[in-house]
Formats: structure tokens, sequence, C-alpha cells
């Protein structure tokens, strides 16, 4: 078997902190653990067995998660947490909401909270 060297990659950051609490207690570095997490769903996501079909379907929509068995639901729900993550980090609320004449709070790059309104304006909150 060739070994590939590693390549720098970005890991989203809840997932590195998770890595590393997990990998701590499996004797693994966080890396390691990512690795590790990384095989098992690549095997789970490539096996065609009726479960992961059912899994396949429910994603779809064309079997109800109440139809399904625990295991197959935890894995449902793993592979919409995962999507959900993903759509979000790519999202822009603000700005979403701002186009819809909607005014937001949040917290700005140094952490301090102000209102955003749609025409652009800001204000600090005390």
């Amino acid at each position: 078997m060739k070994v590939m060297p590693d390549r720098p990659t970005r890991i989203a950051a809840d997932l590195l902190d998770s890595a590393a609490t997990e990998g701590a207690r499996q004797s693994r570095s966080a890396k390691q653990q990512l690795d590790h997490w990384a095989r098992v769903g690549r095997t789970v996501s490539m096996t065609g067995t009726a479960a992961r079909r059912r899994v396949e379907a429910a994603l779809a929509g064309a079997v109800a998660l109440r139809d399904l068995e625990p295991a197959e639901r935890t894995v449902v729900n793993a592979e919409l947490d995962a999507d959900l993550a993903e759509r979000a980090r790519g999202a822009h609320f603000g700005r979403a909401l701002a186009d819809r004449g909607v005014t937001t709070v949040a917290l700005d790059d140094d952490g301090v909270m102000r209102r955003y309104h749609p025409d652009g304006r800001t204000e600090l909150l005390a």
C-alpha cells in the first residue's frame, strides 16, 4: 500500500475541537481522530446495504423517519446535521435579512454588539 503524504486543508473549528476531545479519549491526536472519522464515514457512505439504501431514501424524502430503525435514524440525522452545518457556513443571514428590509442585531468582528439597519447604517448597542 502506497502511503500518500498529507495535504494541508481547512477543518471546521467545531470538528477540530471535537476531534481533539474524542482523540484524547481514544489515545489519538486530533488529526488521527479526524482521519478515523473520515474513514468510517467513507465506508458507511459507500456501503450499498439495504440499511444504507433506506437512509438514502429517507434523505430523499421517499421514506418517513418514523419508518426507520433507530440506527438508521441516527445516520439520517448525522447526514442532515453535516449538510446543514455546511450550508450554514456559506450563508450570509444578515445580508439576506437586510435585503428583505429587516434590522438585525449581531456581534461585529471585534465582538461588539451592533444593530445593523437595511440601509447599511450600524449603531453600537450598550
